[in-house]
């Protein structure tokens, strides 16, 4: 949605069951590490009308980019929190250290980062 102030979205994956989108990264906050939530659907209708979901999980991003994107003007509070959580004592992420959720990442702060994650469902 245009003119919208909240990262909030829905898209249909590929003949292949991949989804791509670009999104601002996530600030640190107290007590979880940085990660993007989503939910998987059997169809956008089903997405789109509130219906069954098939899996709800988050992406943990890694600590690599994290330091690198927290150094970067406009990130002061999230280079101040980040230190304070590890993957193994965030809240979601923490009873595994987030082996299934940790992203395979690429990319700089000048031209941006690109994080994979495979969902099984």
């Amino acid at each position: 949605m245009e003119n919208e102030n909240f990262l909030r979205g829905v898209q249909e994956a590929d003949a292949n069951g991949q989804v791509t989108f670009k999104t601002v990264y996530p600030g640190a906050y107290n007590g979880r590490w940085p990660h993007i939530h989503f939910e998987v659907f059997e169809s956008m209708n089903n997405a789109t009308a509130a219906g069954q979901v098939l899996a709800v999980s988050q992406i943990a991003l890694t600590g690599a980019a994290c330091r690198e994107v927290y150094a970067v003007a406009g990130y002061e509070t999230s280079a101040r929190n980040f230190p304070n959580t590890t993957l193994q004592s965030d809240n979601v992420f923490g009873e595994d250290g987030g082996i299934y959720q940790l992203a395979t990442m690429s990319g700089s702060v000048s031209g941006g980062y690109t994080a994979g994650l495979s969902v099984t469902i």
